[in-house]
């Protein structure tokens, strides 16, 4: 079975994906989850693995804050520290600004790598947000700055006031790093082409689970941000919990694909965050 014959027939099954062909994704060096990579132009070094917080976030929640509170999410934040996760994946959108922050006590801010995203258009609203965001994070600057949840083609005409702002903020270190994260294939296409862009959050899984296109698609779209020197992160790596039973596979899917610096996924346990570092190495080489 090639992968593309693969591919079509676990995009045609959305949430299962029957008989994994282990084989074709096998790497030939081991991985691990808190492997240090260098991600985009402004070579932010991370741990392959960021520690979510996102799971179904909207509305200023997500499974994570409903189930853990801050300080059972600030603990998850610090337990992933403790074993080599210093990649932080917050928004605005999920309320968990106060948990990375709680995190921060009692973790060096300038050892891990801080994530946020914004749903702000204009320059206003992007001022206002960074002033925000870094008053309820309590810190002066934040890594990676996104705009959230991209979903018409020409967002980079509509954004473009909250852009500047981020590309001023840019200069000044407020921000690192800049980009934005996609809900369409449309989208995603102008991010690839978009020079703005330094930094890419994209949805990708074997099963076509949440995702903006088959896997083929997003593939070569994602290809092409590499090729334009871009940081690509993966998100959704487990379908938003709709592959939960085939976590091995969506692994080694994801730790296949040249086209991913680094993934994020939001475990909501101690023990699922030990887990998916226990399986990824085992994942990244089994044939």
């Amino acid at each position: 079975m090639q992968r593309r014959r693969f591919f079509r027939t676990a995009a045609g099954t959305a949430v299962t994906l029957g008989q994994f062909p282990y084989h074709l994704f096998a790497g030939e060096t081991k991985k691990s989850g808190i492997d240090r990579v260098t991600l985009g132009p402004k070579k932010i070094v991370l741990s392959r693995l960021a520690q979510g917080s996102g799971t179904n976030g909207t509305g200023g929640s997500s499974n994570q804050t409903k189930k853990l509170g801050v300080e059972g999410l600030a603990d998850l934040f610090r337990a992933g520290y403790d074993q080599g996760i210093n990649f932080f994946d917050s928004a605005d959108q999920y309320g968990t600004h106060p948990h990375v922050a709680r995190a921060l006590t009692t973790v060096p801010r300038d050892k891990v790598v801080l994530l946020s995203k914004s749903r702000a258009s204009t320059a206003a609203e992007m001022r206002a947000d960074l002033d925000r965001f870094r008053r309820e994070l309590k810190t002066d600057y934040i890594d990676i700055l996104l705009l959230h949840c991209m979903i018409d083609k020409d967002w980079n005409v509509k954004k473009r006031g909250a852009m500047d702002v981020l590309e001023e903020a840019q200069a000044k270190g407020i921000i690192r790093t800049k980009g934005v994260s996609c809900h369409t294939l449309e989208a995603l296409k102008t991010a690839a082409a978009e020079p703005w862009v330094e930094v890419d959050l994209a949805r990708l899984n074997p099963a076509q689970a949440a995702m903006d296109a088959d896997p083929n698609t997003v593939i070569g779209v994602l290809k092409e941000m590499k090729a334009a020197g871009k940081g690509v992160i993966g998100m959704k790596i487990l379908g938003a919990g709709k592959l939960r039973r085939n976590v091995d596979e969506a692994l080694q899917f994801a730790l296949a694909q040249d086209v991913l610096d680094c993934f994020t996924i939001g475990s909501e346990s101690r023990a699922e965050m030990e887990d998916l570092l226990r399986k990824i190495p085992a994942a990244s080489v089994r044939g």
